[in-house]
């Protein structure tokens, strides 16, 4: 199934170089949970502040369920300062 993973801000250097800008369209598994595609791409928990499936955040404990076709999942790092 076709998903599109979008890192922001310092999370960006964890897309490989034919990655858009921010984002990348992916070929997944139906069994692919936001933290299998976290973990795929190198990206450290702890730093996956931020995660939004379609806009819609995700607690820690709904990142292991399974995305659906054209879910777009975003993850973005802790913001610091204020």
């Amino acid at each position: 199934m076709k998903v599109t993973f979008k890192l922001f801000a310092t999370l960006m250097e964890h897309l490989p170089p034919e990655a858009d800008r921010h984002e990348l369209p992916l070929e997944v598994d139906e069994s692919t949970s936001a933290y299998d595609l976290i973990d795929r791409f190198n990206v450290p928990r702890e730093l996956a502040h931020l995660v939004l499936v379609n806009g819609v955040y995700l607690q820690p404990n709904e990142r292991e369920l399974p995305l659906k076709e054209n879910d777009v999942l975003a993850v973005f790092p802790p913001v610091a300062g204020g």
